[in-house]
């Protein structure tokens, strides 16, 4: 089995685009980050990272390190930073912890790449290497949700870079449907595995069809819809949960539908983010309604 080192991530070897909507109140120092977690993390279902969560992990997979006290005061560090927008530390911190970082690490890289990298061959390239990551995560600890939901979210972000088109004919579509599902089936609840569901079905029915996509990837427009309510039932005041229930629909009905996608991206706007991430979503939909 091989698991990611530090040294075997690519670095940035220059400073990543700083978060362009710094905040004290995204901070969550000290206590303030276990005492806010259950809101912060109501999408992703992450497990707050005691001392006795890394334990536990470490008792499964003695390989990832000894010191849980250490790994859990650097995780929440490393989580710390991600909430407050210091992306490339949240990256680089989580990436040097392994597997057991691997949740932080994939997502403060995949959102400072979605929304604050411009270039194509650089979004790309950040994709593969978190990619690279959550496989050695899955290797590492496969009875952990988010080691099935980041290598979905990787893949997805990838298969947007090089359209629906090649990402279908490389089989992608199917490692994310895989991934999706093993995370829906170790949380049931979790709520942007449901939206990344839902985007999944809108994505091949918009491109393919809706014939060819119920008959060769079991993608419909129904399931579609169902999935991404339920993201927004399960997690109501999240901005991403309204902006990609727009984004179905788009995908799905073109302009037939543009005031509900409107109404959706208008709610996305209205909400009060509580971290750097909810931050960088709401500005997105101001953007979209303006």
């Amino acid at each position: 089995m091989h698991i990611a080192r530090a040294e075997d991530i690519t670095m940035a070897k220059k400073g990543w685009v700083a978060f362009p909507h710094p905040d004290k109140a995204y901070d969550y120092a000290g206590d303030k980050l276990a005492k806010a977690w259950k809101d912060l993390h109501a999408g992703d279902q992450e497990p707050f990272p005691d001392e006795k969560r890394v334990a536990a992990l470490l008792k499964r997979q003695p390989k990832l390190g000894k010191d849980a006290a250490a790994i859990a005061s650097a995780l929440q560090d490393a989580w710390r930073a991600f909430h407050r927008g210091d992306f490339q530390q949240a990256y680089e911190a989580g990436g040097a912890l392994k597997a057991l970082g691997a949740s932080v690490a994939i997502k403060a890289g995949g959102i400072h790449a979605t929304y604050l990298l411009d270039d194509d061959k650089a979004k790309t390239a950040r994709y593969e290497e978190l990619i690279a990551l959550a496989d050695a995560a899955v290797a590492a600890l496969p009875d952990e949700a988010n080691s099935h939901y980041r290598r979905a979210f990787a893949i997805g972000r990838l298969s947007q870079t090089i359209s629906i088109t090649k990402a279908l004919a490389q089989g992608l579509a199917g490692k994310v449907r895989e991934s999706l599902d093993a995370t829906l089936e170790l949380a049931p609840k979790h709520a942007e595995a449901e939206t990344a569901l839902g985007l999944y079905h809108a994505e091949i029915v918009g491109k393919v069809g809706g014939m060819l996509a119920k008959l060769t990837y079991g993608a419909s427009a129904t399931e579609a819809e169902k999935h991404l309510k339920l993201a927004l039932k399960l997690t109501p005041a999240a901005p991403i949960a309204w902006i990609e229930y727009g984004n179905g629909l788009l995908l799905l009905h073109g302009d037939k539908r543009e005031d509900e996608v409107a109404e959706a991206w208008d709610k996305a706007a209205r909400l009060k983010p509580r971290d750097a991430m909810e931050a960088l979503d709401v500005a997105w939909a101001r953007e979209q309604i303006e």
